[in-house]
């Protein structure tokens, strides 16, 4: 984005008073920072790496399985700096996106699609791409690879771009803002270009996904793509059950973990009835 920089790295920091007038707010930002470990991947092996990872894809998942995973990434933040991230964070309103930087139009066809499948999994939430994007509300940035340190060090300033390199050395970053009542009102996404199919879709997926609210990472839960050891390529079964408790109506922005936990039995019901209704077998 073509923005003053969301300072920090999944992690929350006040924002400085030089932003723009619609990012000029007492907000916390969370700033996820993802590693693609498929680069090594041929290119004539990327698509059929993704369609091999559907068909071995763990899809049944015991009640327990699902809740371990959602509670670890839908609160904390792996970076904590300041402001509270023990609350349910989510966009209550519609989300547009709109894409940013070189004019790739494999990358954007392929960035169209990845809201649409998104979309077409999440029923409760209202998700697509815009032209213009003062209407936007996510913003994704496509950068070559070289210009990837750049875009950092613009995005997030040179001390903070320091820190992501010397931690995580990204391919693709996503971050949020959130108002007082946690709902989250703006998200940007960084994703490079050059590394070929599988880890753009990898990442893009990945990073639009947390940029909608499941901000922490773990390690601990070995079918997700929220674990950066994790590479998927595509929507998989596990982080839909992820995606659609968090956009379950009766999960409110701000709830806390003892809020929540009484709420996810009768919502996995709902959740498992759609998630083998959307994709044709019983999950």
């Amino acid at each position: 984005m073509a923005l003053a920089p969301l300072r920090a790295l999944r992690l929350a920091l006040r924002m400085p008073s030089i932003l723009p007038k619609y990012l000029a707010l007492a907000i916390v930002p969370l700033i996820a920072v993802a590693v693609a470990g498929a680069a090594a991947i041929p290119a004539s092996a990327e698509i059929a790496a993704i369609v091999s990872r559907q068909q071995k894809e763990k899809k049944v998942f015991t009640d327990a399985e699902i809740i371990d995973g959602f509670m670890k990434t839908a609160f904390g933040a792996e970076y904590h700096l300041a402001g509270r991230v023990d609350r349910i964070r989510k966009f209550d309103t519609p989300v547009r996106i709109f894409v940013a930087g070189p004019q790739r139009a494999d990358r954007r066809k392929q960035l169209a699609n990845v809201a649409a499948d998104i979309g077409r999994h999440m029923p409760n939430i209202d998700i697509a791409i815009t032209d213009t994007r003062e209407d936007a509300n996510v913003i994704v940035t496509l950068v070559k690879d070289q210009d990837l340190d750049k875009a950092i060090r613009r995005f997030y300033g040179a001390d903070n771009a320091r820190d992501i390199r010397r931690a995580l050395d990204p391919q693709c970053l996503s971050g949020f803002r959130k108002n007082d009542k946690y709902e989250i009102e703006h998200s940007e996404v960084i994703l490079a270009i050059d590394a070929g199919d599988f880890v753009f879709l990898d990442c893009a997926y990945e990073e639009l996904l947390q940029s909608l609210g499941p901000i922490n990472d773990t390690d601990s839960v070995p079918w997700t793509m929220f674990n950066d050891d994790v590479s998927m390529g595509f929507f998989d079964i596990y982080d839909q059950f992820i995606m659609n408790i968090l956009y379950d109506p009766r999960l409110k922005p701000g709830m806390t973990v003892a809020e929540v936990r009484p709420l996810l039995p009768d919502i996995l019901v709902d959740v498992r009835a759609w998630i083998q209704k959307v994709n044709g077998s019983k999950p």
